[in-house]
């Protein structure tokens, strides 16, 4: 359900057929470019409105293509013959990646051909190809890198920013994250009126540095304007809980929480496989609960969640896990796809315009509060 307080948005970029784009950039990841168009075939199979706009050398990705029959007039290859490694610098790729798949993927959301682009690619130097071509929305100081955290929330997840795009955050900043954050969950994930939490190492106010209490201030001066509920400060037990859907941080400690969790994980999923596979009785006792298991798998399956979505930028970025298969490649996709439905970046956009000034208005008798004291 999307908040009526949120503006309508423009109509998203649309093919011939009426089908909407995704540009992918088919190059960069681990398992190469064969996982990403099976990837596209797979989404393509359960969405005849999804249409694509892949990047990479032609004759290789012609005939993967080719072998797709799902995506039979529905993608069209932009020919590029670079391609941006995981061990690439930012700086570099800026300056040389003109001829690379990253950089043709970002252009095709640049130029208006596609409303949202979906890389596997070097996480930095998409960061910086895109805030370089795309550049940041008019009142956005640092760019925010958003992630899907499973929850007991109805609908599965918790969003959490940033998980990396920036180590600093100041009070503005994070301000600027719950205003992006707030507007992620209710038109991705359909929460009308999203709850949005603080990190810090703990709930009390006097607790955390100066910017996170300064920031306090500042976002819950700002709920009605951004259309989000606050709920304060919350700890990092918080973060799959049902207390919050957005949780607000910096991108050091968010990126530190976010290789936690999946290093938790798979920590448990080694576990149990050598619990499972101890003794003959617990093999047996595996066969029994192999239903409840395969459920669970699926429940927590991080391919499934694959997807971070770059906020504050002039266009859309969803940013797969290097190592994504078929599987993973099409979840972001299908993330891509209804953030682009939503009508997404529109609504984004016209949210940060309009809650930039609430925000000097909330600052300033606050910083005048402090002038004083």
């Amino acid at each position: 359900m999307l908040s009526e307080r949120d503006p309508q948005p423009e109509s998203p970029q649309s093919g011939s057929t009426g089908r909407i784009v995704i540009s992918v950039d088919a190059m960069g990841g681990d398992r190469g470019p064969a996982a990403v168009v099976a990837g596209m075939a797979d989404s393509a199979s359960k969405n005849p409105a999804i249409e694509f706009i892949v990047h990479g050398p032609e004759p290789e990705l012609a005939q993967l293509v080719a072998k797709r029959s799902e995506l039979s007039g529905r993608c069209t290859i932009r020919h590029a013959e670079g391609v941006v490694t995981m061990d690439d610098k930012p700086g570099q790729v800026m300056r040389n990646g003109s001829g690379t798949s990253m950089w043709s993927a970002i252009e095709s959301v640049r130029n208006h051909e596609a409303t949202v682009a979906v890389s596997c690619g070097n996480t930095g130097a998409l960061m910086a190809l895109s805030v370089i071509r795309l550049r940041k929305l008019p009142g956005v100081n640092r760019p925010a890198i958003a992630c899907l955290w499973p929850s007991r929330n109805p609908g599965g997840f918790n969003l959490m920013l940033d998980v990396g795009a920036d180590i600093k955050a100041d009070a503005p900043d994070l301000l600027q994250y719950a205003l992006m954050g707030a507007s992620y969950a209710r038109n991705g994930l359909g929460i009308e009126r999203p709850r949005i939490g603080l990190l810090n190492v703990g709930t009390e106010e006097h607790k955390g540095r100066a910017e996170l209490k300064a920031a306090q201030d500042l976002i819950a001066a700002a709920t009605e304007t951004g259309n989000f509920d606050y709920v304060g400060f919350v700890e990092g037990s918080d973060l799959p809980s049902t207390r919050v859907d957005v949780i607000v941080t910096d991108g050091f400690t968010g990126n530190i929480a976010l290789k936690t969790g999946e290093g938790t994980a798979r920590l448990v999923g080694e576990f149990l496989r050598e619990e499972f596979n101890a003794t003959l009785l617990s093999r047996f006792a595996a066969l029994l609960a192999l239903g409840p298991l395969k459920r669970l798998r699926k429940r927590i399956d991080p391919r499934r969640q694959n997807g971070g979505v770059f906020l504050g930028l002039n266009g859309t970025i969803v940013k797969s896990h290097g190592s994504a298969d078929a599987t993973g490649v099409s979840a972001a996709i299908k993330l891509a796809f209804r953030l682009a439905e939503s009508g997404f970046q529109d609504r984004l956009a016209a949210r940060v315009a309009s809650a930039a000034l609430a925000g000097q208005d909330a600052a300033q008798p606050l910083e005048q509060n402090r002038a004083s004291e």
